[in-house]
């Protein structure tokens, strides 16, 4: 019996990395993730050790109870959200591979960036219901079956098949992929004539219907409603410039994708997401929030070389 339980506890505590993934899709916050993994863990070794070793599947026990958890944050949060000062926007990823050696391990190391974590797909995923994103995330990118996603949301397989049919419809069809060194490209002229304050190149490399949402959370100065248009998005982008004298830009992944990050006097201030098509960029995420930017604070060195 004693072999079994910790074979078991082993078992369970190798989940984490997945569940933490799991979490960030369904939340899109890290801070919030990990406490909901957290309180999996803690309802995990509350149990009973002969009920922890008649649960057969403890990856999947924890993943119910981590879903569980998740669906409650997701509800309260449509409510915190409306108080949220400006635009709400998911928590940005560095890459891990671009830590320095010998940092501190954060939660957002064992994220695994893929399509499903783009700022893109996650700022859809916003707009599911609580229990849409649930279905949709756990089936679609997780592949969950809908037998065990019943048990999360307490509903049927059918109806959270349905759950998941009504958010698929929410998601935009796809866009044939962008090849990776277009995407670099048009992010570097964005940070070349960011830099330069160049709004002709600017208004260039954006499309005309392009949007600009940023994230301050009223904690750092921030536009408190989209700015849409790439003749007006450049010449804020410019102001921005002159109002930030020391601001140095630094190519950085940004879940999973190019982006830039700005630093003043070495700390990280503003990192930005980018979505783009026919080598023109469309979408811009700036997160300003510092709440958010914590993985960041190790992420750029201040030493480092741009690119």
């Amino acid at each position: 019996m004693g072999a079994t339980a910790g074979a078991d506890t082993g078992s369970a505590a190798s989940e984490r990395g997945q569940l933490i993934n799991v979490a960030y899709r369904l939340l899109g916050s890290l801070a919030e993730s990990e406490d909901a993994v957290q309180e999996a863990y803690a309802r995990w070794y509350a149990l009973p050790p002969a009920r922890r070793d008649a649960i057969a599947s403890p990856g999947a026990w924890l993943t119910t109870v981590t879903g569980r958890v998740c669906l409650d944050v997701l509800r309260s949060a449509r409510v915190r959200r409306e108080r949220y000062v400006g635009a709400w926007l998911p928590d940005p990823l560095p890459d891990p591979d671009e830590r320095g050696p010998g940092q501190a391990a954060d939660p957002a190391d064992r994220m695994v960036l893929d399509e499903s974590v783009t700022m893109a797909f996650l700022v859809v995923l916003e707009a599911m219901t609580p229990a849409e994103r649930v279905a949709f995330v756990l089936h679609d990118v997780f592949r969950y079956p809908f037998a065990e996603i019943a048990g999360v949301l307490g509903r049927t397989p059918a109806a959270c098949k349905q759950l998941a049919a009504s958010a698929r419809r929410r998601v935009p069809a796809a866009r044939p992929p962008e090849a990776a060194g277009i995407r670099t490209e048009a992010v570097r002229r964005i940070k070349v004539a960011w830099e330069n304050k160049d709004v002709a190149t600017l208004v260039d490399v954006l499309d005309p219907a392009a949007v600009m949402t940023a994230d301050g959370g009223g904690l750092a100065g921030a536009a408190l409603r989209p700015i849409e248009g790439g003749a007006r998005i450049a010449p804020y982008m410019t102001a921005i410039a002159d109002r930030a004298p020391g601001m140095r830009l630094v190519e950085r992944s940004v879940n999973g994708l190019p982006g830039l990050v700005a630093l003043r006097d070495g700390a990280v201030v503003t990192v930005a997401a980018f979505d783009t098509a026919e080598g023109r960029v469309h979408r811009i995420w700036v997160i300003r929030n510092p709440e958010k930017l914590r993985p960041w604070t190790t992420a750029v060195g201040t030493g480092s070389a741009d690119g």
